[in-house]
């Protein structure tokens, strides 16, 4: 058990037989009255959000999520094949579960695939991918402003932003939490 003043980010909790992960916290003193904890928690399966305030003293079940390490394979219509590292299982994950993250994806790429009590919910991607463009305009020396920048396709299928000196067949770096170009690879 664990009590809404304990709470931290990324810390999951069961509540009316749903499993919530904290997003935001603020434990809140006024001047009168009793403190209070003010939260912003998710659905972890729906991933809906919501924010309330908790007596600091409310109890709670603390949620025992599991991550493993899986490789993906290959998909096949909606459904993305992960292979468990250990026990060489194959699991099919719907697009659905995977998120955003599906633009980042590369056959190989090994992944966590983050589960409660069997039922996969989520797959994380490594923070930091090396992708190859496929495609992308030449930058054309003295056309620049401030920090100009061109898009770029990746061989993945995903169009980010890279500075004028990437060129198409170079290996780069995305941050797949923001989709955004860190440095040539």
């Amino acid at each position: 058990m664990i009590s809404a003043g304990d709470f931290k980010n990324g810390l999951c909790f069961e509540m009316d037989n749903q499993v919530y992960q904290v997003v935001e916290f603020q434990h809140v003193k006024p001047g009168k009255g009793a403190a209070f904890v003010r939260t912003k928690y998710k659905n972890v399966k729906t991933g809906s959000v919501v924010e309330r305030s908790f007596n600091p003293n409310e109890k709670f079940e603390q949620a025992q999520l599991t991550r493993r390490d899986m490789q993906y394979i290959y998909s096949e219509g909606d459904l993305y094949f992960f292979m468990d590292q250990e026990s060489y299982e194959q699991i099919p994950i719907s697009a659905d579960k995977i998120g955003d993250a599906i633009k980042f994806l590369k056959e190989e790429m090994v992944c966590k695939v983050v589960s409660y009590k069997g039922d996969i919910f989520q797959v994380e991607l490594p923070i930091t991918v090396e992708l190859v463009i496929t495609e992308c305009e030449p930058g054309v020396r003295g056309d620049t402003t401030n920090n100009a920048s061109k898009y770029a396709t990746l061989e993945t299928g995903a169009v980010v932003k890279v500075p004028l000196f990437v060129n198409q067949g170079e290996t780069i770096r995305v941050d797949t939490r923001t989709g955004d170009y860190l440095e040539r690879a």
